[in-house]
């Protein structure tokens, strides 16, 4: 088990992109009281709440324990990728899908070998112990592409991402090409129009997040990828072939697993990653996927919103008595959210306020959760809220 919760991211003046326009003005923030835990979506025992879980994965697939879980669509199906999974020998990942259309009834499907335990996501010729993980998948034709990372090590924590292809639904994998070594190691990857947009993290929660993008036709070709590299004179974006030339979108050195999804009600895409500072869960929108991406503004706190001792184990003398809900023999170990996944399929809403789903990670109990928040509009004179870091609503994670 790791040693602390890893694993663990369109206008271009309309012809350039070939994209409608989407309305301006405002930015997305959720409703206050509306984040909020909706049940636990791996393991066979939900212990914060004394109940079996209903999807039983250990039982069903040999998925004991897990994390991560993003998610993309093809078809019918939603998969997930899970991160380090308990129940096999050592760290290995896990690939599962849904086809429920409900968000309150997904039933996880596994690819399960002759003894019946769910088969690992395998990529021959990497690296895939702990920290080694799938960041994000997408569904081009009949092939399912992950971006994998890999090359852990004590100096650096996921050295590298590497691109690999299924073209059997997921039972089996081949490297196409590596990725990145730099800004594209934990990623999110978006379909609009002919373009996959790729957003991307580089060291370990100590980067801010940049932009790629491809055909997606030209997936398979590492040197069709463009990277963002700012905006012009007419404030149109400019892409490079160099990675080396990628800005940032916003500064905020402190990502590590993202999403990014299209929220059609709102016409906004929506950015969720875990922080350190402001410490829990940030949201970010944006009319295009270059931005001007809006001010953080903080999702999920996990004391605010009832995460630590409710369902994120918090130790004794840890803003309070503590909980009796953790892994066994991990008393002392605090939880923290990571992986903040959205679930595209299920967000729904109007053009004022949606609903959207999100997995979260709890690193202890070390389980995958599914979340809901309710986001809305907010007008040109309707401004967030600062954020004020409270040190005491700081709850230190486990550091190597």
């Amino acid at each position: 088990m790791k040693t602390w919760p890893i694993t663990p991211l369109l206008v271009l003046g309309l012809a350039v992109a070939g994209l409608p326009h989407r309305a301006g003005g405002a930015d997305v923030r959720a409703v206050p009281g509306s984040v909020k835990k909706v049940f636990q979506l791996t393991g066979d025992f939900d212990r914060p709440a004394n109940q079996p879980t209903a999807n039983q994965t250990g039982k069903r697939a040999g998925v004991m324990a897990t994390d991560l879980g993003s998610s993309f669509d093809t078809g019918d199906r939603t998969y997930f990728l899970f991160g380090d999974t308990i129940g096999r020998p050592g760290s290995r990942d896990c690939l599962a899908w849904t086809s429920s259309t409900d968000p309150q009834k997904i039933r996880l499907e596994f690819h399960l070998d002759e003894n019946g335990k769910w088969l690992p996501l395998t990529v021959p010729g990497i690296g895939q112990g702990g920290f080694e993980i799938p960041s994000y998948g997408v569904a081009i034709g009949d092939a399912l592409y992950v971006v994998f990372t890999t090359d852990h090590t004590k100096q650096k924590t996921m050295g590298r991402s590497v691109l690999a292809v299924s073209r059997d639904q997921g039972r089996t994998f081949s490297r196409l090409y590596d990725l990145s070594r730099d800004k594209f190691i934990n990623v999110a990857l978006w379909k609009e129009g002919p373009w996959l947009y790729v957003f991307g993290s580089g060291d370990y929660r100590a980067s801010s997040v940049c932009l790629a993008r491809v055909k997606q036709e030209d997936i398979e070709r590492k040197d069709a990828i463009r990277y963002f590299a700012g905006l012009d004179k007419q404030g149109q974006p400019t892409w490079s072939p160099s990675e080396a030339q990628a800005v940032p979108l916003f500064h905020h050195p402190v990502v590590g697993e993202l999403s990014v999804a299209f929220c059609r009600p709102l016409e906004r895409f929506v950015m969720l990653y875990n922080s350190s500072l402001p410490f829990g869960i940030v949201m970010r929108s944006a009319e295009r996927p270059w931005g001007p991406w809006s001010e953080k503004a903080l999702l999920f706190d996990p004391v605010r919103d009832q995460g630590y001792g409710h369902f994120i184990h918090q130790p004794p003398g840890l803003n309070g008595p503590g909980d009796t809900f953790h892994d066994p023999r991990r008393r002392l170990q605090p939880g923290g959210p990571y992986g903040p996944y959205l679930i595209n399929r299920y967000t729904s809403g109007t053009a004022d306020r949606c609903r959207v789903y999100f997995t979260l990670s709890t690193w202890n109990p070390y389980q995958v959760v599914l979340m809901q928040a309710d986001l809305k509009r907010t007008g040109p004179n309707d401004r967030m809220p600062p954020i004020v870091a409270d040190p005491k609503k700081l709850i230190p994670r486990e550091t190597q």
